[in-house]
């Protein structure tokens, strides 16, 4: 069953420039978390094209899994988790969903904070969408069709495969991410044929240089998945 599109409209993000969880809109906090960037990229495009619920942030972990926030009514939300955590069962990721009803103001400083560069990795510890809106806006001006996203176990492993994608079709490097462990995520965009194109190539080039943990190809992707995509 294909996925609903949601038409684009303005939408509120509940953030460090927002308001409270009493907006009449917000009833229930959704979390899931899973291993791996690149995966976790594709399931919170699977939520948020499922259900009409707003992208709220990922976190690290610490490990190698990130926690995803969605923020909507009852209904959508248990939607959209439901959707993860059936994609999560294809690809074998074992998924982790839970939903807060009516989540306490009190609550809201767990879910904003001061965001920093972690030491130890070099990656943010907080991806906020909100913060990215002009790129979003930006790449969907341009119809972006597609993005690709691969990720490795291994530093040389990624340059190797971004090398190898970026010579292998007509593809933009749009950034990469860090999650620690040496998991390093690159993110490409273009039309769908080219960006399928690099994806098999870059998967192809990792060769015994490092471990390839996903290779993926999002046609389409939501737009707030777009502003919380790495630059």
């Amino acid at each position: 069953m294909p996925l609903k599109r949601n038409p684009p409209q303005v939408r509120f993000v509940i953030g460090v420039e927002s308001s409270s969880f009493h907006h009449p809109l917000v009833q229930a906090l959704g979390c899931f978390e899973c291993s791996f960037f690149s995966i976790t990229a594709m399931l919170a495009d699977v939520a948020i094209q499922t259900a009409d619920v707003v992208l709220h942030s990922f976190e690290v972990t610490g490990g190698d899994s990130l926690l995803v926030k969605l923020l909507g009514n009852h209904a959508q939300v248990e939607a959209a988790l439901a959707a993860v955590q059936k994609n999560s069962n294809l690809l074998g990721a074992g998924a982790i969903t839970h939903i807060i009803a009516r989540p306490s103001d009190s609550l809201q400083p767990l879910l904003d904070f001061p965001n920093s560069i972690n030491a130890l990795y070099g990656g943010p510890d907080l991806w906020l969408p909100q913060k990215n809106q002009s790129t979003s806006r930006k790449l969907m001006q341009n119809s972006t069709q597609a993005i690709g996203i691969l990720e490795t176990q291994g530093l040389t492993a990624i340059l190797e495969a971004t090398d190898a994608m970026l010579k292998a079709a007509d593809v933009r490097l749009v950034g990469k991410e860090k999650i620690g462990a040496a998991y390093v995520t690159v993110i490409i965009t273009g039309d769908v044929a080219a960006v399928t194109a690099a994806i098999d190539a870059g998967k192809l080039a990792i060769g015994t240089l490092g471990k390839c943990i996903a290779g993926h190809v999002i046609a389409r992707p939501h737009e707030d998945l777009i502003a919380l995509l790495p630059k």
